[in-house]
């Protein structure tokens, strides 16, 4: 069965929604999960193999805090390569939705360059 274009898109976004929750806060995978799910309906599975590609590509640092209620929970926080993947991201995310919103609207699309394109 192919995948809905909703499943696509989160798919596409994952990566940006936890950039951009990590930089509200420093968070740990489970609570980073329990949000995504309430906000997009993200599964709970998908969460810990990003977080560690996240951790591998220097996105996200991690450290451990103590739990009084069992095992220190390893808490993750943007590294600067994070935040500057947030910025970066974030802008090719508004020129993207922008310009869909164009076509899906009948509008011309936005003449404004992506970032990074020469004007």
């Amino acid at each position: 069965m192919a995948e809905t274009i909703e499943i696509q898109l989160k798919k596409g976004v994952l990566g940006l929604c936890v950039l951009a929750l990590l930089a509200r806060a420093d968070s740990y995978a489970y609570e980073i999960a329990s949000r995504l799910s309430d906000a997009i309906d993200m599964g709970e599975g998908t969460i810990y193999p990003l977080m560690r590609r996240m951790q591998t590509d220097g996105l996200v640092e991690t450290y451990l805090v103590e739990s009084s209620s069992g095992p220190s929970r390893k808490y993750y926080r943007l590294s600067p390569a994070g935040r500057d993947a947030l910025v970066a991201q974030s802008a090719e995310w508004t020129h993207f939705t922008r310009a869909v919103d164009a076509i899906v609207a009948n509008d011309e699309a936005p003449a404004a360059p992506a970032p990074g394109e020469a004007a």
